[in-house]
């Protein structure tokens, strides 16, 4: 399934609340309904990668602003920049 932007893309719906999209707003990642409009559809999109840290993992970069991936921070996820080995370990997540 293509991420709301378009083929080649990913967007994380919830599976306890459809319709519910992870979407990045000033670089804050919330949990939030589609309302339909391009900029959702802009700010629910990633481009899968391989893991920043360890390629057998998987990093989400944003579609709308290249370079800032999803990273956790303080039980928080943020859209950013990695700078540091800390930044791209917190940008890699793992399948299971």
């Amino acid at each position: 399934m293509a991420g709301l932007a378009g083929s080649g893309t990913v967007s994380l719906e919830s599976a306890n609340y459809p319709g519910y999209y992870l979407r990045h707003k000033n670089f804050e990642v919330w949990l939030e309904k589609n309302d339909g409009t391009t900029a959702f559809a802009s700010d629910a999109t990633f481009h899968q990668r391989a893991g920043l840290a360890d390629s057998a993992g998987i990093s989400y970069e944003s579609y709308n602003y290249a370079g800032r991936y999803i990273r956790h921070y303080n039980y928080l996820l943020y859209v950013r920049t990695p700078s540091t080995a800390t930044d791209t370990g917190d940008a890699t997540f793992y399948g299971q």
